[in-house]
């Protein structure tokens, strides 16, 4: 396990909720931010603050280096070829927008095929609708079993001639199922269609090697990674990204314009058009070392034992199931109580200082599969410990004796 000494460093977590310690475990929502990366936001807010990329004074040049180490760091930690295919964007969200308008959107056509998860977030789901109703082609589905695993199998006899893209998941968000993503890029590659893999409840919790991987698009999101809202990241091949057209026009995508034309920039600048959350991908940088400090293997082990152990416990619990039972998982757990709704649930938690996510996650269509309107999640990261699962049982327990 991890030191517990590790949540000192986020100070958030250091007040009480209700009048008890807070119990923070809605981690796969959004993670609290080290004191590291506050530090970071206030100081280039206090000492640095200036436009990127387009000035010569003292003051632009740090924000300029800044922001780019930044982006190595990012390059470093998914262990990308070339720091360019590293593109700034809000948010996974946004990331897979601009591969479903920029890449994906010129190559399709009437009645051509996108096959997406039965697991999917919506944000992995909408944006592929919104094209295909466009382009009048079809979204298909690869279906998963009751333990919430993906029937990868199944996925040859989906492929056509059709077939032109694939985005999966990574790692489940409602469910925590770690998806076979290596079998499902070899599937796609053996098949001449490119694939795009969210990363947003990844990243944070499994090593990952792009390079081994071979993706041709990753994304996830920096609030997720203990970095700050609005800043996220998207993956790309250099050689797609180079071929692609820009997502959105303005300043810095630009090399020269003309009412005649326009001459559109390398990339990355390409895909970031404007100014950029600066200090958000500064803190994402922080946020990365402090990650590298503690070693991602250490808290993947860490993160498993806390969900091993939760899961073992819950399970004492009569009228209490587990959604989602995958032989791979990470840090999710999710469950129902007979006849309790989840909103309930986490209302009398929150009494009592726990803080969990009750909802249908973003994945309605995962809901719909097993029968049920939400669950209650409880989500895990390097800050919590045994102590927090032990509160979190004792507060499932309490809660069934309030409403029996």
């Amino acid at each position: 396990m991890l030191d517990e000494s590790l949540k000192s460093d986020f100070p958030t977590l250091k007040q009480k909720i209700n009048g008890n310690e807070l119990v923070y475990l809605d981690n796969a929502a959004t993670t609290q931010k080290p004191e590291k990366v506050i530090k970071a936001l206030e100081s280039y807010y206090r000492s640095i603050n200036s436009n990127i990329h387009r000035g010569v004074h003292t003051l632009s040049i740090r924000a300029t280096k800044a922001y780019e180490e930044a982006r190595s760091k990012v390059a470093a930690f998914i262990n990308a070829e070339h720091r360019e295919e590293i593109i700034f964007v809000r948010g996974a969200t946004e990331a897979i927008n601009l591969v479903a308008s920029s890449y994906v959107r010129p190559i399709l056509k009437e009645d051509d095929q996108i096959i997406i998860s039965q697991m999917e977030h919506h944000a992995n789901i909408v944006p592929w609708q919104i094209i295909c109703e466009q382009k009048k082609a079809e979204l298909k589905i690869i279906p998963m079993n009751v333990k919430g695993e993906l029937l990868i199998e199944e996925i040859e006899g989906m492929i056509s001639e059709k077939t032109k893209f694939i985005s999966i998941n990574h790692v489940s968000n409602s469910l925590g199922t770690v998806n076979r993503i290596e079998d499902v890029i070899k599937i796609a590659h053996g098949n001449n269609i490119r694939i795009m893999i969210d990363g947003a409840q990844a990243v944070q919790h499994l090593s990952v090697d792009l390079m081994k991987l071979n993706a041709d698009f990753y994304c996830f999101s920096g609030h997720k990674v203990y970095a700050p809202t609005g800043i996220g990241v998207l993956y790309g091949k250099k050689e797609l990204l180079e071929k692609m057209p820009p997502y959105q026009g303005g300043g810095d995508m630009i090399k020269s314009v003309t009412f005649e034309k326009t001459i559109y920039n390398d990339i990355p600048n390409r895909f970031e058009a404007g100014t950029p959350n600066i200090a958000g991908a500064i803190g994402l940088g922080v946020a990365i070392d402090y990650l590298v400090s503690i070693g991602i293997e250490n808290i993947a082990k860490h993160e498993k034992e806390l969900l091993d152990y939760a899961t073992q416990e819950i399970r004492k619990i009569e009228g209490v199931r587990i959604i989602g039972n995958a032989v791979e998982k990470a840090s999710v757990l999710s469950f129902v109580i007979e006849e309790i709704h989840p909103h309930d649930i986490g209302t009398i938690l929150d009494k009592q200082g726990v803080a969990i996510r009750t909802g249908h996650h973003c994945t309605q269509p995962t809901m719909d599969f097993y029968g049920i309107p939400a669950t209650a999640r409880a989500s895990f990261a390097i800050y919590n410990s045994r102590k927090d699962v032990d509160t979190l049982i004792k507060s499932v327990k309490k809660t069934i004796e309030v409403f029996t």
